[in-house]
């Protein structure tokens, strides 16, 4: 693999970003990989965890004669911006002129560019898709189809279920109501102006981000999506609703093709025991799981061949 340092611009902000290409050969097919949501660089890593999935993406279809682009996002990494002021619709704006720009590219193939998203990104490559953008497909990974908030309190639910130890014990002990405090949250954030604020003077939210997620509905724009669009999420994801392949497929009028993967989790590894966001950290000490390379390859390779004949 051959990776070459880019600066791309989008509204009046330079964001950086690493173009990852086979040996030898040229142009390629591309694919542009959108990032999930919090402060995530290019490989998808958080200072406090590192899911280092994009890399790994890279890699391997650059293996199988594909490019791809990853990117920091804004305020993260090497991209300039403050990400506290970022929200989701920013985000989509960015993988927009992104796009453009990878299409742009000498070494792509411009007819032959698909976006893959991974959760937040999943959701952009929803939006991007259903605007129109001019993709050859989309891959949307660990994606949702319900609205934002939705989402949110399913994904609580889910949360609160595999709580293990002291965090538990304290919930049990107080008889917190975890889904009353977040609709409390909930309801703050939509009262509120600000791009982001302190909660207990600690943990900081970006609260416009979450206003804008909140709120967006992917299943109008699912709607309209007119390209190729796999889908892939794993039965143990507790921060996406595996049952949302379904709603996709009903929605979607195209070609679609889905896959609920057996204890695959939202970070993209194999969990054999019960889903809880306490092991994530370990989870990440196993590569991706070799089954989401090789159903997006051979997705990729198939749709490729058909553009080409």
């Amino acid at each position: 693999m051959v990776e070459e340092d880019v600066k791309l611009v989008s509204e009046t902000l330079t964001l950086s970003a690493t173009l990852a290409m086979p040996d030898s050969g040229g142009p390629f097919p591309a694919v542009l990989l959108i990032p999930g949501s919090g402060q995530v660089d290019r490989n998808e890593n958080h200072k406090k965890l590192a899911i280092n999935a994009f890399r790994e993406i890279a890699e391997y279809l650059a293996r199988q004669g594909i490019a791809t682009l990853r990117y920091d996002k804004r305020g993260v990494g090497a991209s300039e911006g403050n990400y506290w002021a970022t929200g989701f619709y920013d985000n989509a704006t960015d993988a927009l002129a992104i796009l453009g720009q990878l299409k742009a590219h000498v070494a792509v193939k411009s007819g032959l560019v698909f976006l893959l998203g991974h959760s937040e990104g999943a959701m952009i490559s929803i939006r991007l898709a259903g605007e129109g953008a001019d993709v050859a497909g989309v891959i949307l990974i660990a994606g949702a189809a319900k609205r934002g908030e939705e989402t949110l309190k399913w994904q609580a639910e889910q949360v609160v279920k595999g709580l293990r130890g002291l965090n538990k014990w304290i919930i049990k002990l107080f008889r917190i109501n975890v889904l009353k405090s977040q609709q409390k949250q909930i309801d703050k954030i939509r009262r509120s102006s600000k791009d982001w604020y302190r909660v207990q003077l600690i943990a900081k939210i970006n609260a416009k981000w979450m206003r804008e997620f909140l709120e967006y509905d992917p299943g109008p724009d699912l709607a309209k999506i007119n390209v190729p669009v796999l889908a892939i999420t794993g039965s143990k994801d507790i921060q996406v609703d595996p049952a949302d392949l379904i709603r996709m497929g009903e929605l979607i009028k195209g070609d679609f093709e889905s896959h609920e993967l057996p204890n695959v989790t939202h970070i993209l590894r194999v969990e054999e025991g019960e889903p809880t966001i306490s092991t994530y950290k370990k989870q990440t000490r196993q590569p991706v799981d070799r089954r989401i390379l090789e159903i997006v390859s051979a997705w990729l390779q198939r749709r490729i061949e058909a553009l080409e004949q």
